[in-house]
């Protein structure tokens, strides 16, 4: 096999090393024998022909250490002396012959998959790709071994302090009917916030600070859901842009804090920085989810750089092709882990018992987690992972949250994830889109989404709460966006306006981005409140994205991924202005009335059956004319929609067994864009209403407190929604 010029300088090898334990894999600082601190190092290295642990001084020099202790194919040895802060990696022994995907490469430094601290950042030159980019035959370059040193050019793992244990015992544990999800980015959200000191602004510190978590509290959000905080690199091709890799779908390291978020140090600091984020988000009783990407790694495909796992053992981390050269790529990002394989399977619980027991997080958001659910090809619901998953007792307890496809062939999953898992409903994201910009052909499917989708989710013991509801993530427009863009702007990713979705359901009511003209903005403000609205009083878990409490834009740009300033930063002076002050007013009033009645966040779907005496319906649904609906109804061509919450004998009790009452509620949706009249219902459903929300009006800080008579018209105005109490007994003070 053709090979690149051999490399120079090698450092020494030394024989220095204790035979320690195969367990636990990665670094682990502690009392060796006769009680000799030091540390001991595992790497498990399927088919390697030898492991050198690599230590690193200050200054950059390097020290090597033959791992001679192979222990069921676990490479490791104590070094007595080693203390916590010391940087390390590791250079893996084996053949070089991509045709049959061995791509061993001792000339690449290799991050440890175990490192729970890493130092430093990749550097986009071509010492760290294992092969030879620019051999002269592109189409063999990947299968040409590179013997330049990338040690200068790679992050290192770092032996962190164990004596630094979970002790926080505050965990929120708020029940999923409960839960209100808001995705923020560590970095974005306290970037540009005023009231966190500048030195701690896009850090972990800086999340933590009390004016970042007043924010949290005041709006009423019960977990933040963190954009990926594993370590991760930048790809080359935005660094060769002057871009980086902003959202953090990158991964390299699974048990490492991402350090470049922390304000107190890249040697360890960053683990005990992040745990004290956990503990003062936990002190205002707010959970922390983590969105993971364990579907593929910055490795990316056979030109990509060889950073840990491709020269650990690529055979066994990778699903490869039948060209074994090549990957198969079930995630669009080059790679995909093999999950299937049993030392992959382990990486990945480990990680997450990790997460949770030491570092003290509440469950975890997967990315493309149909493609983790792959066993041999096809997406399996009994697949190995879903199983581990299911009988492990620290992970089946914790919130877990599915993004339920892949890019590959049968790769949609929506509503087929198993018991535990809730899913992001893109079902509901488009529906209600679709209903707002009046391009829905009747109310059917709206019906599904508003009250908990239980044609996606009313199977095998599932429960409403399995439904993610969201009108917007990270990953596309925001909210004001949504309303003020008919089409994606994304020319400052450097794409030519080719990556993005053209699917984005928006519509931008007359002018497309900024206008002064005052009846278009004014329209958008109410569209924003319309989806607000309709997402937070919505059956299901309520996912919100950061900044669209308060009118965030992203200027049309639909893809952020690599826009790490104040394109993707949050942007607190809005909250000056009184407009999107007021939207935020709005949310977290909505919040509030989610907070403190049960109906409005149900722990079982609704039966449609009589309750009660009265023989009320737990859910009845309403023309647009104040009718209850026929089946023919359903079918014919409408833009509103009311739905009657019946909040007497709700299925559930509390925690001492007593049955659950509520208020009832009559829910209006109308999106048409004439004015409408509804005729409120007499009893059984009501003796007087009161008019708690009206999106037509601009003012939302308080509600509008109108009591109405059964039998009134109501007038919907265009494009808004109305939110009543309905009162059991006839009130003296009802408007005649």
């Amino acid at each position: 096999m053709t090979q690149a010029p051999a490399r120079t300088n090698d450092p020494t090898v030394s024989p220095a090393v204790w035979p320690g334990s195969p367990q636990p894999l990665g670094a682990r600082h502690h009392l060796g024998p006769d009680r000799t601190p030091g540390t001991n190092f595992a790497l498990w290295a399927g088919g390697a022909e030898a492991v050198d642990l690599c230590l690193f001084d200050d200054d950059g020099r390097e020290t090597r250490h033959r791992l001679a202790e192979p222990t069921h194919e676990i490479w490791h040895g104590f070094v007595p002396g080693i203390r916590p802060g010391q940087r390390y990696g590791y250079r893996v022994h084996g053949r070089w012959d991509p045709w049959t995907g061995a791509r061993w490469n001792p000339a690449k430094l290799l991050l440890d998959p175990y490192a729970r601290a890493v130092d430093g950042e990749f550097a986009p030159t071509p010492e760290v790709y294992g092969h030879v980019r620019d051999w002269p035959q592109q189409d063999l370059a990947d299968t040409v071994r590179d013997e330049r040193d990338s040690a200068a050019h790679v992050p290192k793992g770092v032996v962190v302090d164990d004596r630094d244990s979970w002790t926080d015992d505050r965990r929120p544990k708020t029940p999923w009917a409960d839960t209100v999800l808001y995705e923020l980015h560590v970095r974005g959200f306290t970037k540009r916030h005023p009231g966190v000191p500048e030195e701690l602004r896009g850090t972990y510190a800086g999340l933590a600070h009390p004016a970042a978590l007043d924010h949290l509290t005041g709006l009423g959000v019960t977990a933040v859901e963190l954009l990926p905080v594993h370590q991760f690199a930048h790809e080359d091709h935005l660094l060769r842009r002057g871009l980086r890799n902003y959202w953090g779908y990158n991964s390299v390291g699974w048990f490492a804090p991402h350090a470049a978020y922390s304000a107190s140090g890249t040697r360890g600091q960053q683990v005990g920085e992040f745990k004290r984020m956990v503990q003062a988000l936990h002190g205002a009783g707010i959970e922390v989810i983590l969105d993971v990407v364990y579907n593929h790694t910055a490795e990316a495909d056979e030109h990509g750089p060889t950073l840990s796992l491709r020269g650990i053992d690529n055979r066994a981390y990778y699903r490869l092709a039948g060209d074994a050269r090549r990957y198969t790529d079930y995630t669009g990002c080059g790679n995909t882990l093999h999950v299937v394989r049993p030392h992959t399977l382990r990486l990945i619980t480990d990680s997450l018992r990790y997460w949770v027991q030491e570092m003290g997080v509440d469950g975890f958001r997967f990315d493309l987690a149909a493609a983790l659910a792959r066993s041999l090809h096809d997406v399996d619901m009994l697949s190995p992972f879903l199983a581990v998953i299911a009988q492990d007792p620290v992970l089946r307890r914790v919130k877990l949250i599915a993004e339920p496809w892949d890019v590959g062939t049968g790769g949609y999953q929506v509503g087929a994830f198993p018991q535990l898992w809730t899913e992001w409903n893109d079902r509901y994201r488009d529906t209600v889109r679709d209903f707002w910009r009046g391009a829905l052909p009747d109310v059917r499917d709206l019906g599904y989404r508003l009250s908990g989708s239980s044609d996606l989710y009313a199977w095998g013991g599932r429960r409403p709460y399995a439904s993610v509801n969201y009108v917007t993530s990270h990953d596309g427009f925001t909210l004001r966006d949504l309303v003020s863009y008919n089409r994606k702007h994304n020319a400052a990713n450097g794409e030519d306006d080719r990556d993005g979705t053209d699917d984005n359901r928006s519509c931008n009511h007359g002018a497309e981005g900024d206008t002064d003209d005052p009846e278009i903005l004014a329209l958008r403000r109410r569209q924003l409140r319309n989806l607000l609205t309709t997402l937070l009083l919505s059956t299901g878990v309520p996912m919100l994205t950061a900044g669209d409490e308060a009118g965030r834009t992203q200027g049309g740009n639909n893809n952020a991924y690599c826009q790490d300033d104040e394109t993707s930063w949050t942007d607190w002076s809005l909250l000056d202005d009184p407009g999107w002050r007021g939207l935020y007013e709005l949310t977290a009033r909505l919040l509030r009335l989610r907070r403190d009645h049960p109906v409005l966040r149900r722990k079982a779907f609704f039966s449609g059956r009589p309750h009660g005496p009265e023989g009320v319906r737990d859910l009845t649904w309403f023309t647009g004319y104040g009718e209850e609906m026929t089946e023919a109804d359903w079918f014919a061509p409408g833009a509103t929609l009311g739905m009657y919450l019946h909040g007497q004998d709700l299925p559930q009790r509390d925690a001492k067994g007593r049955p659950v009452t509520d208020d009832s509620f009559l829910w209006l949706l109308h999106a048409g864009t004439a004015t409408g009249a509804f005729r409120l219902p007499g009893p059984p459903w009501g003796t007087a209403y009161e008019l708690l929300v009206d999106t037509a009006r601009e003012d939302q800080a308080e509600p509008p407190g109108t009591l109405l008579r059964p039998g009134d018209k109501l007038p919907l105005p265009p494009r808004s929604v109305q939110l009543l109490r309905a009162r059991p007994q006839q009130a003296r003070d009802v408007r005649s």
